[in-house]
């Protein structure tokens, strides 16, 4: 038996060989000129750009050279005005205690000059001799009701002699629309207030503090000296030391 040979259909596919492409050499090349390209920028841009650096640098420089000596500057204005402000504070300080001493100095003058006026008056060549004698007299007001009072007391008749005594005086004035005297116990709200003592060559001053009533008015203060049993009385005008 024979058998006929069998027929096979020709495939649709064919096998090709592929062939390998070596593009990597061309990459290469490539980033070799992009790089060479940066490069050359750079450097183009390095030497347009070195003028213009060189020349900022210098500024730079300048401006931190300006900057350093005007803060050199501000410190030194700085410490400038602390002493002048130290200094100022210092001389207005001594101008105050010198208008002080110098108001002190007047005050000073003023109470010598007064003096010298009192001692001309007291034993001057053209003044006339006296014995005891009240030569003045002045209240002040204190607080309240209360009046510091100071009589001077003097004598240039017998300028060897010590005069001797107590001192006592009543004033008078207007109390409730009618004449008043307040005297010596009442001024001194004591029942038996004992006088007040001297003793001196050429003057004295006795001062205190008496109490005078609300309602009363002073007009006139009479000054009453027991000298060793002689009585010496003389009056004045009331005066307070702003009058």
């Amino acid at each position: 038996m024979s058998h006929a040979p069998s027929y096979q259909a020709p495939s649709r596919y064919q096998i090709v060989q592929r062939r390998t492409t070596r593009r990597w050499p061309l990459a290469v090349a490539v980033g070799g000129v992009w790089l060479l390209s940066l490069g050359l920028a750079w450097h183009w841009a390095g030497i347009r750009a070195a003028p213009t650096l060189a020349d900022t640098a210098r500024r730079m420089r300048d401006a931190e050279q300006q900057l350093a000596a005007q803060q050199s500057r501000l410190q030194q204005l700085s410490q400038r005005e602390a002493t002048l402000s130290v200094s100022d504070k210092i001389s207005r300080e001594a101008n105050g205690d010198l208008q002080g001493t110098l108001a002190e100095r007047d005050e000073e003058i003023s109470a010598l000059r007064a003096d010298v006026a009192f001692y001309e008056r007291l034993v001057g060549p053209t003044q006339q001799r006296k014995g005891l004698n009240v030569f003045s007299s002045e209240f002040i007001a204190g607080t309240g009701a209360a009046w510091h009072y100071q009589i001077v007391l003097t004598q240039n008749l017998n300028r060897g002699a010590i005069s001797q005594g107590q001192m006592r005086f009543v004033i008078e004035g207007v109390r409730a629309g009618k004449l008043a005297t307040i005297n010596w116990n009442e001024l001194h709200q004591q029942p038996s207030a004992p006088g007040q003592t001297y003793s001196f060559r050429y003057f004295q001053t006795l001062d205190g503090r008496v109490m005078l009533p609300r309602d009363f008015t002073p007009q006139r203060v009479r000054v009453v000296l027991d000298n060793e049993g002689v009585a010496v009385e003389q009056a004045f005008d009331w005066k307070t030391a702003n009058t």
